[in-house]
C-alpha cells in the first residue's frame, strides 16, 4: 500500500466558502507512513453522481479515505453509497444507538430520530470510535481495497485517524518512507528556471521533481522514496545538491523559511542593521521584516514617505532632486536608501519608489515600473524593474526584490 486516494464529501466544499483542510491533514500524515496521495476529489451531495465518484475510487486505488457525509441529516449520504457500491447491506448496531443516546442525555437533550442514522454499519465494516461527536468512522474492507469513512468535522476527523486509523495503516504500508526536500528560489521565471534544471531531474524517477510556482518564489519540490528514512534522504539530498549547485544563489532557502526569515539570519550572521524607506510599496518591506520573532535585534525601523514632503522630512533629501528627476527615479530611490541609512543610523539603507496603478502611470514611466537602491558603506546599489499584474502584486513583487538585494548584497 503506497498510494492513497482522498475523497473530500459535501457540496459546501464546492463553494467559496469552505475549504477542504481535512485532505491537507490526511496527505500530511500519511507521507509520514510512506504513503503517497496521488489523487484527491471533492465530491457533493448529490447521490448518483457520488457513486460514480466512489465507484471509480475503489476500482483504480487500494487505499480510500472520505471526509463527510456521516451525520444524522437527510443529505449525508456517505455510508449508504459506499454500501450499495460494495454490495454491503447496513444494520443497525444497537451499542453505536447507545452511545448516541448517552450523548445527548449528557446534554440534558433526547436524541432525535434522524441521529439512528449514524448507527447503520455496512455489514463486515469496523466501527472507530468517535470520543468528540456523534458520528462513528468506518473501516471497510473489499479484497485488497481498503476504505476509510470518517466525519467531516476536522477536531473529528483527526482523533479518530491518530487513534484508529494510523496504526492500522502504518502495518500494512510497504515499510518505505517518504522523504520530501523543498528548495525555495526567486529571481527566475518558472520557465527559465526549469530549462536550467530540467536536465539534472529528469533522469530520476526518484526521487520526483515538482515544480510550483508561488507569490514570489519558484519552490522545487523533490520527494524520494525508500526502505528507510536515511536512504530516502540520501536519494533526495543528491538531486538537491546538484540544482544548489546550478542554481546558485536564486535558492534563498531549503526548507520551510520564508525570505524575510533569510534575510534577517544574514544580517546576525554579519551583524548589519537594515532600515527602510517606503513609498509605492507602504510599509510592506517593514511588516514582513518584522513579522519574524527577534527581528528588533536587526531591523531597526522605516518609514512609509508616500508623499514628496514626507521624502524630504523624513529622509532629508534635498527638493530640487524631486523636482529635477520625479518622485519615481533611480536618483530618489537611492537618495531614500542613503537618507534612511543616515537618520536611522543602520548599517544598510533600502529605498523604493514606484508606480504600482492601478492608475497614475504615463508613457515614461508606466504602471508597474519600480525603482529599488541599497545603500551599504560608501556603495549604492539600484535596480529598475518592470512588475506586471494589479496593485498587490507590484507591491509584493517590489518587496519581495528588495528584500532579495539584502541577501545578494551579504552572501
Amino acid at each position: 500500500m503506497e498510494t492513497a486516494e482522498i475523497i473530500a464529501i459535501g457540496s459546501e466544499l464546492l463553494t467559496p466558502h469552505r475549504v477542504d483542510s481535512n485532505s491537507l491533514y490526511l496527505t500530511g500524515k500519511l507521507n509520514s507512513i510512506g504513503i503517497e496521495v496521488d489523487l484527491k476529489v471533492v465530491a457533493g451531495d448529490q447521490e448518483a453522481r457520488l457513486e460514480q465518484v466512489v465507484r471509480s475510487a475503489v476500482e483504480r486505488s487500494r487505499l480510500v479515505i472520505a471526509t463527510g457525509g456521516l451525520g444524522p441529516t437527510e443529505d449525508d449520504i456517505t455510508r449508504k453509497v459506499f454500501a450499495r457500491v460494495l454490495r454491503r447491506q447496513m444494520v443497525l448496531q444497537d451499542d453505536i444507538l447507545e452511545a448516541v443516546r448517552e450523548r445527548f442525555r449528557n446534554r440534558g437533550l433526547e436524541m432525535p430520530a434522524n441521529n439512528a442514522r449514524q448507527a447503520l454499519v455496512p455489514v463486515g465494516g469496523r466501527v472507530l470510535e468517535n470520543r468528540l461527536g456523534t458520528a462513528p468512522g468506518l473501516w471497510l474492507e473489499e479484497g485488497e481495497v481498503v476504505v476509510i469513512l470518517l466525519p467531516g468535522v476536522p477536531s473529528e476527523m483527526k482523533a479518530i485517524f491518530e487513534e484508529s486509523c494510523l496504526p492500522l495503516l502504518r502495518q500494512r504500508s510497504k515499510g518505505s518512507h517518504l522523504v520530501t526536500r523543498v528548495l525555495r528560489s526567486t529571481g527566475m521565471t518558472e520557465s527559465q528556471l526549469d530549462e536550467q534544471i530540467a536536465p539534472i531531474y529528469t533522469p530520476y524517477k526518484n526521487p520526483v521533481t515538482t515544480i510550483l510556482s508561488g507569490r514570489g518564489e519558484i519552490q522545487i519540490h523533490l520527494t524520494g522514496r525508500a526502505k528507510s528514512r536515511q536512504e530516502a534522504e540520501a536519494l533526495v539530498q543528491r538531486v538537491a545538491d546538484e540544482i544548489h549547485l546550478k542554481l546558485g544563489d536564486c535558492v534563498f532557502s531549503t526548507g520551510d523559511r520564508s525570505l524575510e526569515q533569510i534575510v534577517g539570519e544574514c544580517l546576525l550572521r554579519k551583524k548589519e542593521t537594515l532600515a527602510v524607506a517606503e513609498s509605492c510599496t507602504g510599509g510592506l518591506i517593514a511588516e514582513r521584516m518584522t513579522r519574524v520573532p527577534g527581528s528588533s535585534r536587526y531591523f531597526l525601523g522605516g518609514v512609509t514617505c508616500y508623499s514628496n514632503r514626507s521624502k524630504v522630512e523624513f529622509t532629508g533629501m534635498p527638493p530640487l532632486l524631486l523636482e529635477m528627476n520625479g518622485a519615481v527615479s533611480a536618483e530618489v530611490a537611492k537618495s531614500l536608501a542613503e537618507g534612511i541609512r543616515d537618520r536611522m543610523g543602520s548599517s544598510i539603507g533600502v529605498g523604493v519608489t514606484g508606480v504600482a496603478g492601478p492608475s497614475g502611470g504615463s508613457p515614461q514611466k508606466p504602471v508597474g515600473l519600480v525603482h529599488l537602491a541599497l545603500a551599504m558603506g560608501n556603495q549604492v546599489e539600484h535596480r529598475e524593474c518592470r512588475f506586471s499584474g494589479d496593485r498587490e502584486r507590484i507591491r509584493f513583487w517590489a518587496s519581495q526584490t528588495a528584500l532579495d538585494m539584502v541577501r545578494r548584497r551579504l552572501l
